[in-house]
């Protein structure tokens, strides 16, 4: 049976309507009310910017996986057990008859400031990782298979997040990979190891400018990184549970 991609691309263009959009009625939100966070965190605070996307992934699951499966997004049940933490909250999470078989991370980062972000969501996106496979490795989650890991993250398509970006290390040199890469190219190196390294099933960096509003535009670094290696992978897991139930 063929994978039902829930006709992702357009549903995508969507999405990131939805994201710009969200950002700036969150961002007037604040203002009318006259007390409006500084800079960007304006268009953060109303925590429903990814929510196109979110709707995007239960229709993946929705048309690929068991009849039976249970998507939890209220936040009082994303919480899984860690092994170097107690607890780690997710933005979707999905049961079936009492397995996991899917936590996914949802992110976004807008400028100005690229540089102290990335380094945050970079050791984020490892520890986080690796705190799940070490509890599933001890248990936590009982004697079940491995579940699907997903992280897709949005980021401003500017000139700061396309520029050539220099680094200091006095001692030991960087990887060339990393040399004058700008925080783009950054993101998606780190997605590409996070997907070789099997820390995610699918890590996925999109990049949109802010103009995206109004025509729902974005673009891929890479095909490893791409929103259809994430859906594809997603759909395929969901496929296969839905076989296995």
């Amino acid at each position: 049976m063929a994978l039902d991609l829930a006709d992702y691309e357009r549903k995508a263009r969507e999405a990131t309507m939805v994201f710009w959009g969200n950002r700036e009625k969150a961002r007037q939100k604040q203002i009318e009310a006259g007390k409006a966070d500084q800079g960007e965190r304006a268009g953060v605070t109303g925590g429903k910017n990814m929510d196109g996307f979110l709707s995007l992934i239960i229709d993946i699951i929705q048309a690929n996986g068991p009849a039976t499966a249970q998507v939890h997004l209220q936040r009082s049940v994303l919480c899984l057990p860690g092994y170097f933490r107690p607890t780690k909250l997710w933005d979707v999470l999905v049961l079936n008859r009492n397995q996991l078989i899917a936590a996914i991370e949802l992110k976004s980062q807008v400028g100005p400031s690229f540089g102290n972000n990335f380094n945050n969501r970079t050791e984020e996106a490892i520890g986080t990782a690796h705190d799940l496979w070490t509890a599933y490795r001890e248990g936590a989650f009982g004697n079940q298979p491995r579940p699907f890991v997903g992280w897709l993250m949005m980021v401003e398509d500017a000139p700061e997040s396309r520029r050539p970006v220099t680094d200091r290390s006095p001692h030991f040199p960087v990887f060339p990979e990393f040399q004058k890469a700008s925080y783009l190219n950054r993101y998606d190196i780190l997605c590409q190891r996070l997907a070789k390294e099997q820390l995610y099933g699918s890590a996925t960096i999109l990049a949109s400018p802010r103009t995206a509003s109004a025509t729902g535009d974005y673009s891929e670094l890479s095909g490893l990184t791409s929103l259809k290696t994430f859906v594809t992978t997603l759909a395929g897991h969901m496929a296969a549970e839905a076989a296995r139930a």
